[in-house]
């Protein structure tokens, strides 16, 4: 079935942004139309629906492609995708040191995510010489403008006193300021130091919103961590971490 579109709404990115939630398979139809026209939003947003399968066929090598056109045209989070996918093997054979470089460009022109992506890549090694400090620069800086998981691993840093001197206290405001930005990691941290204060029910709370938006990784060691936690009724929560760990896996097994 064709649509007829009006071409302002062709045209406008954010328009098609909102068409993605109402219906997929026609924000599809306006986003490959706008790309082809040159709007480097759509671009971008061809690009995650090709890799999302999303009002779309999946197609990876087809979603780095877009990618590629709009970080060429100066979008940065679209250069940022060029990195996640050649970080994970998305539609090409995986790189770190590809992904490196398309990180980098875009955590220097500014964007957030891109300063994460870089700095998870110099503080483990991969891609790039491991670099501590100046993984602690760029997660410092997507923190202070606003990066929810930079916030957590910041604090790890302050708390841990790695490659800067420890400051508890400025540890436990970015875990609170992650936690509050929704990051399931920072609302897990978050909830450790409530409960190191004894404030138990407010502990509870962040480590069920945890568990309501943690990925299938985090689930598993979380589980296992709150298993010997010293409070009968953090402990308990335990059980309904392995069980929504089970369920992601079971999600992953094929039919």
């Amino acid at each position: 079935m064709t649509f007829q579109l009006r071409r302002e709404e062709v045209l406008d990115g954010e328009r098609l942004k909102a068409m993605l939630e109402e219906s997929p398979a026609r924000a599809a139809q306006a986003i490959v139309v706008a790309a082809r026209e040159g709007v480097i939003e759509a671009q971008a947003l061809l690009g995650q629906i090709l890799l999302d399968g999303h009002g779309i066929a999946l197609d990876q090598p087809l979603a780095l492609r877009w990618f590629e056109i709009a970080a060429h045209g100066g979008h940065l989070m679209a250069r940022n995708m060029v990195g996640r996918c050649h970080e994970h093997g998305w539609g090409c054979a995986a790189d770190a040191s590809v992904a490196a470089r398309h990180y980098r460009i875009a955590a220097n022109a500014g964007l957030d995510w891109a300063m994460y992506n870089y700095a998870n890549l110099l503080a483990t090694g991969r891609g790039v010489i491991e670099d501590q400090l100046q993984a602690l620069s760029f997660y410092r800086h997507a923190a202070e403008l606003g990066h929810a998981k930079s916030m957590n691993l910041l604090g790890r840093y302050l708390e841990e006193g790695q490659v800067c001197p420890a400051d508890p206290q400025a540890a436990r405001d970015w875990y609170r300021r992650s936690a509050v930005g929704g990051d399931f990691r920072g609302q897990f941290s978050h909830a450790a130091v409530l409960a190191d204060a004894g404030q138990i029910d407010q502990a509870l709370i962040w480590l069920r919103k945890a568990l309501a938006g943690g990925n299938l990784n985090f689930l598993r060691v979380a589980s296992k961590a709150l298993t010997n936690a010293t409070d009968p009724h953090i402990r308990a929560l335990a059980a309904d971490y392995a069980r929504r760990t089970t369920e992601l896996e079971q999600d992953l097994k094929p039919l």
